[in-house]
């Protein structure tokens, strides 16, 4: 007697529906966003997200991004913007598999300064 399985679909390439075009699955996998996130870091609010389970403030400038599911590991890649000023530099203080750490920076006329934007965006790779 065979046992019935459900909500599983295996496969090893998905294609269009004219069959043009295809790919194998595990770069669809692979190559998806694994977490990301838009936040109004003026207002402490995040605008929208996917795996994502916090923000949390931790001074002008700075934010840290918590992950539902945490990543394999902490070797990732990401991607990490703002919309703000002219001479905004944003970066990454540090990462770990279940969180990432940003800080926005303005740099003008030699100075440099941590500010609050409000949007900014972080994406996350991982397999």
């Amino acid at each position: 007697m065979s046992t019935l399985k459900t909500g599983k679909v295996k496969t090893t390439t998905i294609s269009d529906e004219l069959d043009t075009e295809s790919t194998a699955v595990t770069n669809v996998i692979n190559g998806s966003a694994k977490a990301w996130c838009d936040y109004d870091r003026t207002n402490s609010s995040i605008n929208a997200s996917f795996n994502v389970s916090s923000v949390t403030d931790n001074g002008a400038g700075r934010w840290v991004v918590t992950y539902l599911t945490p990543m394999p590991s902490a070797n990732y890649s990401y991607a990490v913007t703002n919309l703000a000023y002219q001479y905004s530099m944003p970066s990454i203080i540090s990462k770990s598999s279940t969180q990432i750490d940003v800080r926005i920076a303005n740099q003008f006329s030699g100075t440099t300064s941590l500010q609050n934007t409000t949007s900014n965006s972080v994406v996350v790779f991982s397999n």
